[in-house]
């Protein structure tokens, strides 16, 4: 539920509160009690360093693009003259593998779908010390196209005396929660099953998970069942848990009722964040209620939740979809002056928005407009302007448009989306 992605959604509901990610900070590796000008030194030669590191790696991973009948990669790799390092290359002597570095390679194999490779060093990693852990489930279950395939695979690591599920309470919550990221409601659904009968318990994890699900498949009756049954076990709804019910109360076009829950999580001590005003809006913007949800986007301002660039864009699709382009673009101004940097997806609404309104120029504009702020377009940007220009019988237009996108060497494989257009 929390998540933006190119369809609009929110598709994770267990989003870190803050959305961010905790890395560790530059103070800590470096001497604190030092002069702070020796600090700015060791910073720029540990910035040139790994700069270099990056450059060098893009420099083999260019040469590796091209490996093929005719290329002798090895002279090619030699004649550039890098210096390996450690972060480069992992072939030294007695250096050994990490369950990191397994996981790196084994995501590379999943995106190339070099599937046996990608088989062939889990059971290296298993051979050597590292059990199956739930990252590893995460990687592999991406990988299973097919229904049964994945049965296959969950029922291997329900199985497997190996797999390590910390931190998670026990192996069925490690699987649930990895089978919600790739949106796998009626897998949810048989996992939970298989779970209750094996004997294991549920958490509050466990049940925001399986009600989720079960709200996504439509099943509103036993989304109300396990909130009840929670409740009667004495888990007391979490940060998540208000998140999923906001949603459900939003997209069900009730906003007293969504209100008084507001309210509700005050007083047992849950203060509402930019991430559960967020959510609501999105429910009541699916249901076209765009008075309710200007309502809410504004107690969101009034509780002192600054709206981020997901909310605004939430905001802005809605309007968008609804046919309101002034309100759209209005919206859009607001969030730039509260210093709120529009990313892709919200480009991509006004874009629609724009050529929606018939005014093809200026959402051509506004494709010029994102890259020159540093904001690269993603294919559903691409696909969105030239689908519409054409529909509007503005072929040349679609096509200098997929001219464009070439230029830039990206998304080639769309050329077949786009029939008629000849290199």
């Amino acid at each position: 539920m929390m998540g933006w992605n190119s369809n609009h959604e929110f598709n994770n509901p267990f989003r870190s509160k803050d959305g961010s990610d905790y890395d560790s900070t530059l103070d800590e590796r470096l001497h604190l009690n030092e002069d702070w000008s020796c600090n700015q030194k060791l910073f720029s030669l540990r910035k040139g360093f790994i700069e270099t590191v990056k450059l060098d790696a893009k420099r083999v991973l260019e040469v590796l693009r091209q490996d093929g009948p005719g290329l002798d990669a090895r002279l090619v790799l030699d004649e550039l003259h890098i210096r390996p390092s450690g972060l480069l290359v992992r072939e030294r002597e007695a250096y050994r593998h990490t369950a990191n570095s397994y996981h790196l390679i084994m995501n590379i194999y999943a995106e190339c779908e070099e599937f046996k490779a990608l088989w062939r060093l889990v059971d290296e990693m298993i051979e050597k010390g590292f059990p199956a852990t739930a990252r590893t489930f995460n990687i592999l279950i991406r990988t299973c196209g097919e229904a049964g395939l994945a049965k296959k695979l969950v029922e291997k690591f329900i199985k497997s005396k190996t797999f390590n599920y910390r931190p998670f309470k026990h192996s069925y919550n490690a699987i649930l929660h990895g089978l919600l990221v790739l949106n796998q409601y009626k897998l949810i659904e048989w996992v939970y099953q298989q779970m209750l009968l094996e004997g294991f318990s549920s958490d509050i994890l466990t049940y925001n998970i399986v009600m989720y699900a079960k709200y996504r498949l439509g099943k509103l009756d036993q989304f109300h069942i396990l909130l009840d049954e929670m409740g009667r076990n004495g888990f007391s709804p979490d940060f998540h848990t208000y998140n999923i019910l906001l949603h459900v109360l939003g997209k069900g076009d009730k906003p007293l009722a969504a209100l008084n829950l507001l309210n509700h999580m005050r007083e047992t001590g849950i203060e509402p964040t930019v991430l559960h005003f967020t959510t609501l809006v999105d429910g009541l913007s699916r249901a076209g209620n765009l008075d309710a949800c200007k309502y809410f986007f504004d107690e969101m301002k009034r509780n002192g939740c600054m709206p981020d660039v997901v909310a605004y864009t939430v905001m802005i699709t809605g309007y968008v979809v609804a046919g309101e382009l002034e309100k759209a673009q209005e919206m859009f101004h607001e969030m730039i002056s509260r210093e709120q940097v529009p990313n892709v997806f919200t480009y991509n609404s006004i874009i629609r928005g724009l050529c929606m309104a018939g005014k093809f120029d200026e959402a051509c504009s506004m494709l010029k407009e994102m890259e020159t702020k540093g904001c690269s377009p993603n294919s559903v940007v691409y696909i969105t302007l030239v689908s519409c220009l054409r529909n509007a019988g503005k072929v040349a237009d679609a096509h200098e448009v997929i001219r464009h996108m070439m230029e830039k060497g990206k998304y080639a494989h769309l050329l077949s989306r786009f029939k008629g257009y000849k290199m």
